[in-house]
Order: C-alpha cells, then structure tokens, then sequence
C-alpha cells in the first residue's frame, strides 16, 4: 500500500509518501512553521511525488491528520487530503494529532501508558491518555493542566507533546513522569504509519477541534438591516 500523509495541525507542514509493501518511506518532507501551511503545502507535496517518481493515480489512500490543534492548519491539511483524494479517486483516512503523538511511544513499549498533551492556551491542554496496548483511557478532550496531571498520575506514564513540559511543571504526585517530550508537531512518518492502519470511512474526515475559535463574530457591531 502506497500512502500520502500530510499533517499541518500544529508547529510543522509535513508529507510523506510511505510504502509498506517495500517497508520503506519513499519521500518525506517536513518544515517547522507556526504559520504559511497554505503556501507550503502544496508545492512540497508536488516534491515528494517527483521525487518518488509515484504518479497521484498510484497511491491507495491519503493520511491527514484532523486535530486537535491550529484551525487554519487543520483546514489547510483537511481541504489538501480532501482535494487530492477526490481528484485521484482516492480514500482518505484521518487521525489525531494526539494518537500521531503517542504511536512511536506505544509501539517502543505498550506496557507503559502514555499521555499525549497539545497546549491549548490559557492553561489548558488537549489531552489522550494511551493505556497498555495503546487502549484509549482518557478520550480526546480539552482539560486544565491540573486536571490533565490528576489524570495522567493514576499510573507510571510518559508525557509527548507541546504541552508536556506545562504538565510536567504541575506534576506533585510521586513518582514524577517517566519522560517528557515536548515535541511541537507529530513524526509524519507516524501519520503514515497510523494512516495505513486506519480503517477507511465513507465519509470525510472532520476536524477535531475541541474547542470554539478564540475569534468570534460580534453582533453589537453589525448594522442594523433597512
């Protein structure tokens, strides 16, 4: 199986073109940025497949992951996938950036659980606690840091993502986490990885953003209608 992965949720625009009968990411590309996914985007993927030498017909699906994390990002990676699968004929499958977080840790040792941690601002994260076999314990959710640390404390775990080290700081149970990794964006050989895994869904992925836009409409300054 061939398979395109983009993510653009967080601090990075990534792709990568993955195949797993060879075993083997045949291009990849991944670019730290916090803003520009748009411009970006597009023109790194048309790298990859020269690169690769892989026409759009000859992929099977494409990965993209849906949140949480910045709305444009998401909304740039989603409407790429989206675009790219409807123009090839293509399915697209989509993850958390949470689950994209944690795989590497999963796969290394299963037995131990993992909390994957986004800073959502405001002291706030976005939380998925991961439990031996990489069983969901704590669905995705936005939560204080106080009530992400409660959580997370029930058991021995590791801490991945942006909002690992404000976790980390909070932390006044013992034993303290295992590790903390504040990696700000996903492996995208991972969104791969987890991409080919996925089951495929006759519908779209949707974003997961798990909170309302900080930017809202305001009605006092409408005019009135004649």
């Amino acid at each position: 199986m061939r398979v395109l992965a983009i993510d653009t949720a967080l601090e990075a625009c990534s792709a990568a073109l993955l195949d797993t009968e060879q075993g083997v990411t045949l291009a990849r590309q991944s670019h730290a940025m916090t803003r520009g996914h748009a411009e970006a985007l597009l023109p790194m993927i048309s790298d990859l497949m020269v690169q690769s030498e892989i026409e759009f017909a000859q992929i099977d699906r494409v990965a993209v992951t849906t949140g949480p994390g910045s709305f444009t990002g998401l909304r740039v990676g989603l409407s790429a996938a989206r675009g790219i699968g409807l123009a090839a004929g293509k399915p697209v499958v989509g993850l958390t950036t949470l689950a994209a977080l944690a795989a590497p840790y999963i796969a290394a040792d299963d037995t131990i659980s993992v909390a994957a941690a986004i800073d959502a601002r405001h002291g706030h994260v976005y939380l998925q606690i991961f439990g031996p076999g990489g069983r969901t314990l704590v669905a995705p959710r936005i939560v204080p840091v106080a009530e992400a640390v409660r959580a997370a404390a029930a058991a021995p775990v590791r801490l991945v993502g942006s909002g690992a080290g404000m976790m980390a700081a909070a932390w006044t149970k013992i034993p303290p986490p295992i590790s903390v990794d504040e990696r700000r964006a996903a492996d995208i050989d991972w969104v791969a990885r987890l991409g080919a895994a996925a089951n495929e869904s006759q519908s779209a992925p949707k974003p997961l953003y798990l909170r309302a836009p900080d930017a809202q409409p305001q009605d006092a300054s409408q005019l009135p209608r004649r």
